[in-house]
């Protein structure tokens, strides 16, 4: 029984090379226009609320908001994707996008800004997150040989990156309210955009027969979603909107100064994904996820004790250098461990659980700027994820995915 699937999974390969291909490509262009529309939202959204007059509590909670959203919003898309078909969930969130844009520029009270969040299309940490992540994740697992799963998922991550420098770097140009406003359209028209790409893709990517998405629930992704929690809980105290609008109120830097500096950073992390999917052939997914993240939460500790402007800049860039090397091996690393019909479920559940410890973060943090505690966010999520790598580390160290078994033996 052991030797079937194997054969199976090799002839698909050889079946669909030209759609899988195509297919891979769309995914590739839709996730660039996301991440360029997430990479400009996540320098101006807080400076764009404290223009309208939102105090800092309102910000956190459009952020905290548009975490949740989107945790609660993957599960219900993993699950019922197989009814209403991969393509038409895609595109969903993309009419979702196109909702958080418009809300965002035209809203003038707490609840509309509230309710762009709850659309889950909200980006707080400058990446393409959100509840597309768990289909689009599965199709570009089955997309690929095994063989190149790692480095697949090393140019997924390259691609977002490499969009959010772009969207990061056009953030500079939003210096007025009026401006800040056109962005936000702006950040509509790619949700429309990417609705369309979904839909383009082939029937290739739907899953075979109806029913609903297996979620798994076993003791590996129930471990690792546990894990999860802790660091996403840290992550959300210093998503890079926190970051972002920290820099904004305690050293008084402008989206002038902003747009550059999260354009250099998304540049670091793009280049940190072409590595860690090389890495992860090397010495294995959690040794890549774990080695690369460890001395970043160290930086991370060291941010809130900058002097000056030029100092946090210069600390935070170290640290987004390394610190995002673990996002392609942990997604590789999921899908991996559970069979094939139950990929999207894993994204979706351990997603679902890292929305939810994110979305406390902001808040918090919002409260912590608030009251002039400026380094309680930093030295908070420092603690917590450092605490994550270690754990990781002693549990899951021998667990391996199965291209990296195979590839073994």
């Amino acid at each position: 029984m052991g030797g079937r699937p194997r054969p199976l999974r090799r002839a698909s390969a050889r079946h669909l090379p030209v759609k899988r291909g195509g297919d891979f490509l769309v995914l590739l262009s839709a996730r660039s226009l996301r991440a360029f529309g997430f990479g400009f939202a996540a320098v101006l959204i807080g400076v764009h609320l404290e223009r309208k007059g939102f105090p800092p509590v309102v910000v956190g909670a459009v952020l905290s908001a548009g975490l949740a959203a989107t945790a609660v919003y993957g599960l219900v898309l993993a699950t019922w994707a197989p009814r209403i078909g991969r393509r038409r969930g895609l595109a969903l969130t993309g009419v979702l996008m196109a909702l958080a844009g418009a809300d965002l520029a035209l809203a003038n009270t707490a609840w509309l800004a509230v309710l762009a969040g709850a659309t889950g299309m909200i980006s707080s940490a400058g990446s393409d997150y959100g509840p597309f992540s768990a289909l689009e994740q599965a199709v570009l697992t089955e997309s690929v040989p095994p063989d190149r799963r790692n480095r697949a998922f090393g140019r997924y991550a390259l691609s977002g990156a490499l969009a959010t420098a772009a969207g990061g770097a056009a953030a500079a140009l939003g210096t007025t309210a009026a401006r800040t406003e056109i962005f936000f359209l702006i950040y509509a028209a790619l949700g429309l955009a990417t609705a369309v790409l979904a839909l383009s893709l082939s029937p290739a990517v739907e899953v075979a027969g109806s029913g609903r998405v297996a979620l798994p629930l076993n003791r590996r992704i129930a471990g690792l979603s546990g894990l999860f929690l802790v660091d996403s809980v840290g992550g959300g105290l210093v998503a890079q909107a926190v970051i972002a609008y920290w820099l904004h109120v305690r050293f008084g830097a402008s989206p002038l100064l902003l747009g550059p500096v999260f354009a250099a950073i998304a540049l670091l992390q793009a280049a940190s994904y072409e590595v860690a999917g090389r890495l992860g052939d090397r010495v294995g997914l959690v040794n890549t996820m774990v080695f690369t993240h460890l001395p970043s939460n160290v930086l991370l500790l060291l941010v809130p004790l900058s002097p000056s402007l030029g100092w946090a800049v210069a600390l935070l860039l170290a640290r987004f250098a390394i610190s995002q090397m673990d996002v392609p091996a942990r997604q590789a690393y999921i899908v991996s461990i559970v069979p094939p019909e139950q990929r999207a479920g894993a994204v979706a559940v351990t997603g679902a659980v890292r929305g939810a410890g994110q979305a406390v973060g902001p808040y918090l943090a919002g409260v912590a700027i608030q009251g002039a505690a400026f380094g309680v966010p930093f030295v908070a999520a420092g603690a917590l994820k450092i605490a994550y790598d270690l754990a990781l580390f002693g549990a899951f160290r021998r667990v391996r995915g199965e291209h990296e078994l195979a590839s073994t033996s």
